[in-house]
């Protein structure tokens, strides 16, 4: 039994994950800085963090152990979506190849947003990556609908491709909260519904401003977060409180996460 349930938690993930029973978790999603070299700011410096593990070893070697724990803790019917981009997606690939197994690889996820600068030198970088692995071979998954585009098919839904086309906040977002590298909660209901059983356990290890866990609230699901900065973890905080309160006025009952 997990005892910390819709709770967020501050500290390094490693050791709080260490903290968990084997086999407990339905889904981890994982959203670890993308060891960019530079700070991330957002649009409040005050949320401001240093992305630089140095070389590329160094990042994947932060990242080992606490893949390592994720997949520990996941039941055999658990899974783990872990979003990176273009800098270290194949390095991320093969470390989960390692862990989990080639044969439990699911899915490249494309993540595409739209948003961002161009270059002269190069096409645009307009996507993440999300890679999608099962504990085992008997992962849990209802493939998510969208809206379909043809003539044909007006008006009713298909199911997703390993491409989702879903745009990221630009400055003017009502869910926006300044913090840096917050993904829209659209995309995060997405797969949140799609990994996790209703009344599943979702967890996320480097939650920042808790969108995995609104997206969990929202869905039904059960959560818990964890974030080494204490901004984050406050704000996670107020927004689970929220959710919190908009599933009350929706359903009639205040979902708390347990």
């Amino acid at each position: 039994m997990i005892k910390d349930l819709g709770k967020v938690l501050t500290g390094d993930c490693l050791d709080h994950l260490a903290d968990l029973p084997d086999e407990s978790v339905d889904m981890v999603y994982m959203d670890p800085p993308f060891n960019t070299g530079r700070v991330q700011s957002g649009t409040d410096p005050d949320h401001a963090y240093a992305d630089d593990f140095g070389t590329t070893g160094q990042y994947i070697e932060f990242l080992k152990p606490r893949i390592i724990q994720v997949h520990r803790v996941l039941k055999p019917t658990g899974s783990i979506m872990l979003h990176c981009d273009w800098r270290n997606s194949h390095h991320v690939r093969l470390l989960l190849d390692r862990v989990f197994g080639e044969d439990n690889f699911i899915n490249h996820v494309i993540w595409s947003y739209g948003l961002g600068g161009s270059s002269p030198r190069r096409f645009a970088r307009k996507h993440d990556d999300i890679l999608f692995y099962g504990r085992t071979d008997q992962y849990w998954f209802d493939p998510p609908r969208i809206p379909a585009t043809s003539r044909r098919m007006q008006g009713r839904t298909k199911k997703a491709t390993d491409v989702l086309d879903i745009p990221s906040l630009n400055n003017m977002a009502s869910e926006r909260t300044g913090y840096p590298t917050q993904k829209p909660l659209q995309l995060l209901r997405m797969l949140v519904q799609s990994a996790a059983p209703p009344g599943g356990i979702v967890l996320d290890p480097f939650c920042g401003s808790g969108t995995t866990l609104v997206a969990a609230i929202e869905t039904g699901r059960r959560w818990m977060g964890f974030d080494i900065s204490p901004d984050a973890v406050t704000m996670s905080i107020t927004r689970c409180n929220e959710a919190g309160d908009v599933a009350a006025n929706s359903r009639g009952q205040v979902v708390t996460g347990i």
